[in-house]
């Protein structure tokens, strides 16, 4: 399962996985296919260490490589 971890501003630090990432490979990738939208963006969860509130935000599909930590900490904030 593919994550990445970020850090907001008050050193908060975010684990974000996109959804289905647990499949495997195989139907990871037909369940993204199915679940992506109109405008080629995919669902993405991410959660704060040490707390229960998870933050969901739709971002590109390639998010991994194509967004940059500040942006998905902005995604994250403006999730709220």
């Amino acid at each position: 399962m593919t994550q990445r971890e970020v850090t907001d501003q008050d050193n908060l630090t975010w684990t974000c996985v996109q959804t289905y990432a647990g499949l495997s490979d195989q139907a990871a990738e037909k369940a993204t296919e199915l679940s992506e939208s109109e405008e080629g963006t995919v669902t993405v969860v991410c959660t704060p260490s040490g707390q229960a509130q998870t933050v969901r935000v739709e971002l590109p599909k390639d998010w991994l490589e194509s967004v940059s930590d500040e942006e998905l900490v902005q995604k994250i904030e403006q999730g709220r």
